[in-house]
């Protein structure tokens, strides 16, 4: 796991990893170097079998993750137009590697998400907020639009409704958020960790493998049309019957006992 003066730092304890987003001084912004060592980091937990659930989270109280870092590492470089291309390209990578993770990711918002922040939220399956962050996509007061956060954005909530917060850059707080469909859960600042705690805990509880197949599922047919997700969801179905754990989950409900998971 990433060392202590990481830019990620990784904690790992009772099955659940905490990859937190180390640069308070730019409010956890998206630097190429972050990314990377974000992209890193997450390898290291998929292959770690004793990790199996993740949160994510950005250093301080300030900020979750103010977006992409403008003023160095995001909005430009060196390198010329291909090293450009490929260094616009790392979020992209980064938002694959999650869907593709195979472990569940709970977003711990504790401080503001914004730019880029509000599409590496909107990445992880779920998101615990404290009553006091805040989310928005300010990108059009400087001249920019947030191009990657749009692929994300409108799989999450309606055209309309992404247009608005897009055109407009207006920041909303974490209950208007979630009364949007961008946030799962607000509580008190006093009361996030516990929250984060109980959720993370909770998934960490579940079959390792049930979890990788159902997350592979979900984010392989969000996106189909009606008949081939069907058929596609009947034919993992099949797959998550035959699992030992789907077995030893219905023996343990019989036998009034909590089940003993294989990972398999």
């Amino acid at each position: 796991m990433a060392d202590a003066e990481s830019i990620v730092k990784c904690h790992a304890v009772g099955g659940v990893a905490t990859l937190t987003l180390n640069r308070p001084d730019r409010r956890n912004a998206l630097s190429s170097a972050l990314v990377q060592a974000l992209r890193a980091a997450l390898a290291e937990v998929k292959a770690d079998a004793d990790v199996r659930a993740v949160v994510l989270t950005g250093a301080g109280e300030r900020a979750f993750c103010a977006g992409g870092d403008l003023a160095g590492g995001m909005a430009g470089g060196g390198g010329g137009f291909p090293a450009q291309i490929a260094d616009k390209g790392l979020f992209a990578e980064l938002v694959l590697d999650m869907q593709a993770l195979g472990k569940p990711i709970v977003a711990r918002l504790n401080g503001d998400a914004m730019g880029g922040g509000v599409g590496l939220m909107l990445a992880c399956d779920l998101v615990v907020a404290a009553e006091d962050a805040r989310v928005g996509l300010p990108e059009i007061h400087v001249g920019l639009w947030p191009m990657m956060v749009t692929a994300l954005l409108v799989r999450h909530v309606g055209r309309k409704q992404a247009a608005e917060l897009m055109l407009l850059g207006e920041k909303l707080s974490a209950a208007d958020a979630r009364a949007l469909g961008l946030i799962n859960r607000v509580v008190p600042r006093d009361a996030l960790d516990a929250e984060v705690e109980r959720v993370a805990g909770g998934l960490a509880a579940r079959s390792p493998a049930t979890l990788r197949l159902g997350l592979d599922a979900f984010h392989q047919t969000a996106d189909l049309p009606l008949e081939p997700a069907l058929w596609a969801l009947r034919d993992r179905l099949v797959l998550n019957t035959l699992l030992e754990d789907a077995g030893e989950g219905v023996m343990a409900f019989l036998q009034k006992r909590p089940p003993q998971w294989k990972g398999r």
